[in-house]
């Protein structure tokens, strides 16, 4: 780890699918009238994407209660509760994510998701990084949401497949503070409290980790508060994280997950550090005619450092960005509701990639990668956009929806080390050229519509049938576009492209809830590396797939399973980097048919209980679709027990069955390799109130 860094930051289905037509709408509501309540969190409306999403489209909220009782060690175990997401868990606190997807990997794969807090995106469109959410407090917040499909005519470019949105608080009632322990010398301590009109939440976590050399220290602190500034009301927020992370590398080997090597780490020297803040102030005010103005000014700041232990040579990179803009909406209601906005922001980001040691290998690696600087470049970036959204009542229950954007996004590219693929002093590489090319100074912009429309019928008590066709885009990231290898001397890229029709059905009967879909999406002009090592833009993706979140209850017990069924072909043929083979119709690499949880939860007034079952079906883990990981269940357990009004104490039990399985699996560079996932795991805590 950098101590520099860090003392300066301090077509098998499961038999939980058997109950695939029980799941929860949003997953957690209350089982009866005299549930034991953690804390009234109130999620506001400014914050949250729900009143922009609408009936719609497919939503889930994980709200503040399942949170809590979650007490997620990572967003994984959180967001297996949504369905048709997976958060792939990776070391420490990385992550990929696939939402209506496969895992997306690679430079650009985090511009595919759109991650939000507050409704307000925490990274320039540009400069995303795959690992995102650990740069925000889901610990703490009063919900997480989730938005599946494309997001861009609402919400902007990088909400190509989806959109997570963390809703933190600006009240808080009295002080409570936790600590929990676990194994592996994990600890964790939290601190939240306030008043009516603000909030203030932090969090310190450290563990040893599983495996050998893959300890981490991570800290996030939030505070929130609200006011009346004339006529206006104001909402402001300020957040920080820092993670200090040993980082573990593949273990490799057909089933290592499943032997000795799971708890080796074959790259003790890999570490991740990484910091960011933001801060932005919602400022609201209605209008004499009854409109509804918004005004919202942000800026954000992120840095980073990790060792690519994963590339011949090991090279370090370092990123970072500094960015900020304004938000501005107007709201109308009435019969035909309406909406419309604009957006302006500016970012600065900075890229390097450093290598200090020769590479070991062959002689065609130690020629092409060689020691030294291999990128060292800024980007300077502008997103201006604006959209409109509403709602036309047709009939009495039937209203027609339709949303527009227009975005551009504009990039001026400087590069300040020599053009072209020689090593840092300007001598050649062998075997052709070094891997590493850097292109000269230019300037690139993409401009893009989106749009959806649909149509949606109320039919009473909630219930609510849709329809909704859409467009979303995200443009290429400046990695795609400077970051190039192979002699490619310009990155001739175009944006994204996915068309998507969904159709779905919300609502109660009797005890059952109940929240289905089913999709059809194609993506178009997909980025991928080609045989060359070549950035290009040609690629398509086809995807079909159901989603089912539906609950039943009964006095003091809930049933709630989240279950989606998905298929993610290919829709051409191209030879691919590493050697892989991309064929028409294959399964897309990664992307599981099967994905779902379901949970039992029992509860009095002073108990809680929840056995949670979760489930990653067989997927292949190539490409040519020739090697495959089998999947696996797992059992876990939470509960917690209020004690006295002031006192609560809770466990969980994680991997109840001690099952092995990988936390993600992948074929590269002939041979399997995985991350493993961990063992059985026992965690238990206390929460204290400590001032009313």
């Amino acid at each position: 780890m950098s101590s520099d860094f860090a003392e300066g930051m301090s077509s098998r289905v499961p038999l939980a699918m058997s109950f695939a037509v029980v799941a929860l709408i949003g997953g957690n509501a209350s089982l009866a009238d005299d549930d034991p309540v953690l804390e009234e969190v109130v999620v506001r409306a400014e914050a949250s994407v729900v009143p922009s999403q609408g009936n719609t489209g497919s939503i889930t909220v994980v709200d503040a209660d399942a949170i809590e009782l979650t007490r997620a060690n990572h967003v994984h175990e959180l967001l297996v509760r949504v369905p048709g997401v997976w958060i792939s868990r990776g070391s420490g606190h990385e992550h990929l994510t696939a939402i209506r997807s496969g895992v997306l990997t690679g430079a650009g794969a985090c511009g595919e998701f759109l991650l939000l807090e507050n409704g307000i995106p925490i990274r320039p469109a540009g400069f995303c990084n795959v690992n995102n959410l650990f740069e925000v407090n889901t610990e703490q917040a009063a919900a997480v949401e989730v938005v599946r499909g494309p997001g861009s005519a609402l919400f902007g470019g990088n909400a190509l497949h989806g959109v997570i949105n963390a809703v933190t608080a600006t009240s808080a009632e009295g002080w409570r503070g936790s600590f929990e322990a676990g194994p592996y010398d994990y600890t964790q301590v939290r601190l939240h409290g306030g008043s009516d009109q603000w909030n203030f939440s932090a969090l310190s976590t450290s563990s040893g980790g599983y495996r050998d050399d893959t300890g981490y220290g991570q800290q996030k602190a939030y505070l929130g508060f609200a006011a009346n500034v004339g006529d206006w009301d104001v909402a402001t927020t300020v957040s920080a994280t820092l993670l200090n992370q040993e980082t573990g590398g593949f273990v490799r080997g057909f089933r290592a997950y499943d032997s000795t090597a799971r708890r080796s780490n074959p790259n003790p020297e890999a570490y991740r550090d990484a910091w960011s803040m933001r801060a932005a102030s919602v400022w609201q005010r209605t209008l004499a005619d009854g409109r509804a103005v918004t005004v919202t000014p942000y800026v954000r700041r992120s840095s980073m450092a990790f060792l690519q232990h994963f590339l011949p040579g090991q090279p370090l990179e370092k990123n970072a960005q500094s960015s900020g803009g304004v938000a501005l909406r107007f709201d109308g209601g009435g019969r035909h509701r309406w909406s419309a906005g604009a957006v302006a922001e500016l970012f600065g980001a900075s890229l390097s990639e450093r290598q200090d040691q020769p590479t070991q290998g062959s002689a065609f690696l130690m020629a092409t990668r060689p020691a030294g600087t291999h990128y060292d470049f800024d980007v300077t970036g502008m997103t201006v956009a604006a959209y409109g959204d509403a709602g036309l009542e047709l009939a009495r229950d039937v209203e027609l929806v339709g949303s527009a954007r227009i975005e551009r996004n504009s990039y001026d590219y400087d590069n300040h080390q020599r053009v072209g693929n020689t090593r840092d002093d300007g001598t050649p590489c062998g075997f052709g050229g070094c891997l590493y090319t850097r292109p000269a100074d230019r300037d690139d912009a993409y401009t893009n519509i989106a749009g959806r429309l649909g149509v949606e019928w109320s039919r009473g008590a909630g219930a609510v049938v849709y329809a909704v066709a859409g467009l979303g885009f995200r443009p290429p990231q400046t990695t795609e576009l400077y970051r190039l290898q192979s002699g490619q001397t310009v990155a001739d890229l175009d944006s994204e492209r996915l068309r998507s029709l969904e159709a779905g059905a919300r609502g109660s009967l009797g005890r059952f809830d109940f929240d289905v879909a089913v999709y059809q999406e194609t993506t178009r002009d997909l980025i991928f590396r080609d045989a060359n090592g070549f950035n290009v833009s040609d690629g398509a993706t086809d995807a079909t797939g159901i989603e089912a979140d539906v609950a039943w209850r009964s006095g003091r017990h809930a049933l709630e399973v989240a279950a989606a069924w998905g298929r993610h072909r290919y829709a051409f043929t191209r030879n691919a980097g590493r050697g892989e083979r991309i064929v028409d119709g294959n399964d897309v690499d990664t992307a599981p048919r099967w994905l779902g949880s379901a949970h039992w939860r029992w509860a009095t007034d002073a108990v809680t209980s929840e056995f949670e079952v979760t489930y990653v079906g067989s997927h292949f883990v190539n490409a040519a679709n020739t090697a495959r990981y089998g999947g696996h269940a797992l059992l876990n357990w939470r509960g917690d027990w209020q004690v006295t009004p002031r006192v609560r104490l809770f466990a969980r039990l994680l991997n109840l069955l001690d099952a092995a399985y990988a936390d993600r699996a992948d074929f590269a560079f002939g041979s399997y390799r995985y991350f493993p996932g961990m063992p059985r795991q026992v965690y238990v805590g206390a929460a204290l109130l400590l001032r009313d």
